[in-house]
């Protein structure tokens, strides 16, 4: 018999989610998730660098995911504002273990930036996804290496084709545009051959022989971007007016993140930029603002004419960061043509936002079908199959995880790897949605090797967690939390931080004499605090262990945070395993 009481907590999770919508409806705004108004971001959690397209009846996203494994995460929607984790682009081994390497990959490498176009093709469905992996080798004046390729499905589920490598293709943030008359081509950032100074982007085009997956004909260089080309990079290309135009991003990831846009009557060029650029951006607002670093867009247009643009933004919850990270944000686009009576020819251009030209928490409906908050998570791994949520840092070790050894389990095994740059420990999470929250697990755990531990982990980065973990010492069982964070803040921004000195501790630690092998974590993050409680009795009731502040884990770099499970052995061999009855993250209401 389960040491939980499942139907007790099917209960309180309904009553969770109840009172998630009923927060939602009582916020100051009374258009947030209303019956006529949807509320930003759309998709939550660690989403960065949406691109959109459209196939039947369903809009698809996929968002960069850098290090982490499954990867090129992608979500299907009928409305555009409720979306569901259908598939991952990266989902088997073959994927990730050649030429894109999720394997020993550093922090912030990895997944970079992708496109998603769909299409018919002789009547049947086809998807593609084109991105960059970036990877730099272990070693002293070791070279990063950019690898851009292409993954292919005729359904979005999978099963995706193993990575279509395109050689010669320098850079990152590759786009595919299928024009009117056949031909396909391939629009990427690199740095360009003089530049003029540091971080200087360059946009360039060639075309695409999708028979082979090889670059043809000439290259061209297209833009530098339009702001002083500071990170010009992530191109689309649309065809509008009769006309090509070129979308990217400027300005860093950060504060002067921005979209700027380009049009020509050639593909090739040369493009004019649109002499009001940036057309979105929070750069011009106050660092105060709900929403910042607002970039990295793509532009779709429905059936019925209109136009809407996804993009990333960081909510301001935290020191003017997020702990979520960058997540994606709906916004709605109209084409306004170049009034001047004395100017030809005279350009259609996207109007972002045309009401107060900058990204709001809330807009109209697009479908009119309501929003649905999807922020609650339960898994009570009854499934013989991981649940699509649960991502790990790196491609995991073979005997990382079990859910057949014990039916309704999550069995963990405790590795002797623990949590370090590059490394594959024994870890796993999903992420985290909102920065007020309560995340409960329950845990069986007899350990019978020292320096064994196991429980939850709060991540963000190899050099960046919270471990609240119950470990084996001197033939007893502590109850310990442990804080990783990196000496220099900015560190976390880096490709490789294996060389940046990092601060571990144990924050409070406490022998269990009562404990008998099971507990249940709890952490209730609130008001920019995290308590940490334990129960010995099931959950029936909880201790007080320690507290600390909700910004260990900020997001400062790529990626947002993640509440996980964790064991290892610390450096010991150990058959040693911790059992997982169940996970649940729910909604913890501001007031």
């Amino acid at each position: 018999m389960r040491f939980c009481r499942r139907n007790i907590f099917s209960l309180l999770y309904v009553c969770s989610i109840f009172l998630s919508l009923s927060a939602c409806s009582a916020t100051p705004d009374k258009l947030l998730s209303s019956n006529t108004h949807f509320t930003n971001p759309i998709i939550t959690g660690g989403y960065p660098d949406p691109s959109i397209c459209q196939l039947d009846d369903y809009f698809y996203i996929v968002n960069s995911s850098f290090e982490y494994y499954p990867g090129l995460p992608i979500h299907r929607s009928k409305d555009l504002v409720n979306w569901e984790l259908v598939a991952y682009g990266l989902q088997r081994e073959s994927q990730v273990t050649g030429a894109v390497n999720l394997v020993d990959v550093q922090s912030n490498g990895g997944i970079h930036a992708p496109t998603i176009r769909c299409r018919k093709e002789n009547g049947k469905n086809r998807f593609y996804i084109i991105t960059t992996n970036v990877y730099t080798p272990t070693g002293k004046n070791a070279k990063t290496e950019f690898v851009n390729f292409v993954l292919t499905a005729d359904d979005i589920q999978g099963p995706w084709s193993d990575p279509l490598v395109l050689e010669g293709a320098p850079g990152i943030d590759p786009d595919i545009f299928f024009d009117d008359d056949g031909r396909v081509w391939y629009a990427g950032t690199h740095s360009p051959e003089n530049p003029t100074f540091p971080g200087e982007g360059e946009i360039w085009l060639q075309e695409i022989d999708t028979a082979s997956w090889e670059l043809t004909g000439e290259r061209h260089f297209l833009w530098r971007g339009a702001c002083g080309g500071t990170w010009a990079e992530g191109p689309h290309l649309y065809k509008h007016d009769g006309r090509y135009y070129l979308l990217i991003a400027e300005g860093g990831t950060g504060f002067n993140h921005a979209v700027m846009i380009a049009v020509s009557d050639d593909i090739t060029g040369p493009y004019v930029p649109n002499e009001r650029n940036p057309i979105m951006t929070s750069r011009h607002l106050s660092y105060d603002y709900w929403v910042n670093s607002t970039g990295h867009a793509d532009m779709i247009q429905l059936g019925d004419g209109r136009w809407y643009m996804v993009a990333l933004g960081k909510r301001n919850d935290e020191q003017r960061m997020s702990n979520m990270g960058r997540e994606t944000h709906l916004l709605p686009v109209e084409w306004e043509r170049e009034p001047f009576w004395w100017k030809e020819p005279k350009y259609d251009w996207p109007v972002v936002s045309k009401e107060s030209g900058r990204l709001e928490k809330a807009y109209p409906l697009p479908f009119g079908s309501r929003q649905q908050p999807n922020i609650n998570f339960r898994d009570e791994f009854d499934s013989s199959k991981l649940g699509l949520e649960w991502n790990f840092r790196r491609f995991p070790e073979r005997r990382t995880y079990s859910l057949s050894e014990s039916p309704g389990y999550l069995r963990l095994f405790s590795q002797s790897g623990s949590i370090t740059e590059r490394g594959r420990a024994s870890l796993l999470g999903v992420r985290q949605k909102q920065s007020d929250f309560v995340y409960t697990v329950a845990m069986l755990f007899n350990p019978s090797t020292n320096n064994s531990e196991a429980g939850i982990s709060l991540f963000q980065k190899d050099d960046n967690y919270i471990n609240f973990t119950t470990k084996q010492q001197n033939n007893k069982i502590y109850l310990q939390l442990f804080v990783a964070q990196p000496e220099d803040p900015a560190s976390s921004m880096k490709s490789d931080t294996s060389s940046d000195p990092v601060s571990r501790k144990v924050i409070q630690s406490a022998e269990l004499p009562k404990y008998r092998g099971e507990i249940v974590f709890k952490v209730e993050s609130k008001e920019s605090r995290n308590t940490y409680r334990y129960s010995l009795d099931g959950g029936k009731t909880y201790q007080d262990f320690a507290q600390s502040s909700a910004d260990i884990i900020l997001s400062k770099g790529y990626t947002g945070a993640y509440l996980g499970l964790y064991s290892s052995s610390n450096g010991s061999s150990s058959e040693d395993f911790a059992d997982f009855d169940w996970v649940e993250y729910t909604l913890f209401p501001r007031n």
